[in-house]
Order: structure tokens, then C-alpha cells, then sequence
């Protein structure tokens, strides 16, 4: 798979690119080391370089956060969302004969890993971290992608496919939740800075 192509076919004509990824053989592991790996490095690298590297300023005041705990914090977030990812695609398959949904732990794989195609490409604003607010509207885009790719691959019935997707988004806010919590413990602002003190 040429990884530049599908980032476009996904997002400028997603619905013939589902289609076509339904068709695609392809494993777990191929999923991560081909698509989702690479594309996943972008927001913490990015977040790394704006924030660590080049710093930002509000209010008259500047601030670069050190490398050693950016480094860390990038490395942590690049782990854990790569496991979240891995979280979702579980959820799709263990809900989807709650909707009449097919079970296919690849195909769950597959919804998640190309609907968050446009998060992870909107990271690249995070070089600019007073950008990040337009990365996070320009995520929602995702959402969109999910819910398109979801009766697709998981051959959910059209009268389902609002309730299933629903369900979905809000285990997975939960999920994020969590794992923004193990993010932030190991972390967090604070502990950054008594550390600096």
C-alpha cells in the first residue's frame, strides 16, 4: 500500500476508499507497521519539535519545555496512542454483534486505523502550538471517516449504524480519558514543574 495515496484517497473520496479497503488482505500487524505507525509519530513529533525545540509565547511570555521531559512526553503519547488505537478496534469487534454487526477483529482494525487518518495528519500543526486548536477541529474529520468506514467493514444495517457508532465514541472518550490520566501521571504539568524548581 503507498501510504501518501491513501492518506489522500481517505480523506478527499472516502467512501469509494472504504469500499476498497473492505477488499484488502491485510493482518493486524501490517495495519500497524504500515499505516498506523508512521502516521501515529506525527503529533508527538511535531508537539515535541513546537514545543520543546522552537517553544511558544502567549501573553508577552515565552517558554520552551525541556528537552528531557518533551522527549519523554512525546515517546509516552506516541505508546499510548498506538494502545488506544489497539482499544478501539477491540471495542468494534466485541460491540458488533450488539448491532448486527459482523465480527472481524481486521476490519475493526482497519475502521480505526484509516478514520484517524486526518487526526494524525492535523498534527503537524502542533509545530506551531498555538495551531492546536485548529488540529483538533480539523480532527473531527475523523469522526466523519469512522462513521462512513464503520457499516462498510463491519456490514452493519443502516438502522443500526447511528447507535453502534455512538456507543463506540463514547467507550472510546472514556478509554482516551484513561489513558490522557496515565499520560498526565507520568507526565503531567505539574510534576514538570517541581521538577524544574
Amino acid at each position: 500500500m503507498n501510504i501518501i495515496q491513501r492518506v489522500k484517497d481517505i480523506i478527499l473520496k472516502p467512501t469509494e476508499t472504504w469500499a476498497e479497503i473492505k477488499t484488502e488482505q491485510a493482518t493486524v500487524k501490517e495495519l500497524y507497521t504500515s499505516y498506523a505507525a508512521p502516521l501515529a509519530a506525527i503529533p508527538p513529533l511535531a508537539s515535541f519539535i513546537g514545543m520543546s525545540l522552537l517553544g511558544f509565547s502567549m501573553f508577552s511570555f515565552s517558554y520552551r519545555i525541556p528537552l528531557g521531559w518533551g522527549i519523554s512526553h512525546a515517546v509516552i503519547s506516541y505508546i499510548l496512542s498506538l494502545l488506544g488505537l489497539y482499544v478501539v478496534a477491540l471495542i468494534i469487534d466485541a460491540l458488533a454483534p450488539s448491532f448486527g454487526s459482523q465480527k472481524n477483529k481486521v476490519n475493526a482494525m482497519k475502521v480505526a486505523v484509516f478514520s484517524w487518518t486526518p487526526s494524525w495528519i492535523a498534527g503537524i500543526l502542533m509545530l506551531i502550538p498555538v495551531l492546536s486548536p485548529i488540529a483538533m477541529l480539523l480532527s473531527l474529520y475523523s469522526l466523519y471517516l469512522f462513521y462512513l468506514g464503520l457499516p462498510v467493514l463491519m456490514e452493519t444495517p443502516k438502522d443500526k449504524t447511528m447507535g453502534y457508532f455512538i456507543v463506540i465514541i463514547l467507550v472510546s472518550i472514556v478509554v482516551f480519558i484513561l489513558i490522557g490520566a496515565i499520560s498526565n501521571a507520568l507526565f503531567g504539568f505539574g510534576r514538570m514543574g517541581r521538577g524544574m524548581m
